[in-house]
């Protein structure tokens, strides 16, 4: 902050370059003040955004079933599940690429279920959230094509 002079001998003068301790803490202080109001504005953020891309990509993978159902007359079984959607038709007639590139994992890092028949629809597809299990609330709800 501000330079200290000492006047040595022959009548020069130094400067004692340096920090103290109060301007230290003033600054640590304020650097805390700041993440902090970043980590309140940021956080809520980022979750709403997972959960807005859960259901993004549930909007994706519903697309591709019912493809797959209209190209093969029935849904994929639960026992095929999401998989049978990015293997390649085999079947005379059926198409050559898959119905969907790579399947994604949710938000979360898992991947979502497929289950046929559907408790709430012809087929369900979820995602069980941040806790990666059934129920919960906010961040840990459950997310599905339901909605």
């Amino acid at each position: 902050m501000f330079a200290r002079c000492k006047r040595r001998r022959g009548g020069r003068m130094a400067q004692d370059a340096g920090v103290t301790l109060t301007e230290m803490m003033v600054v640590i202080v304020i650097i805390g003040l700041i993440a902090t109001i970043v980590a309140i504005n940021v956080l809520p953020s980022q979750d709403t955004a997972r959960i807005e891309k859960a259901r993004a990509d549930i909007r994706v993978l519903e697309q591709a079933v019912e493809l797959y159902r209209l190209e093969r007359t029935n849904y994929p079984t639960t026992e095929q599940g999401l998989q049978a959607l990015a293997a390649p038709g085999t079947a005379e007639g059926a198409r050559r690429e898959p119905y969907i590139r790579r399947l994604p994992n949710d938000p979360w890092g898992h991947p979502y279920h497929y289950v046929l028949p559907g408790r709430k629809g012809a087929y369900d597809i979820f995602s069980l959230g941040a806790d990666a299990q059934e129920g919960g609330e906010g961040v840990n709800a459950d997310i599905g094509n339901w909605q």
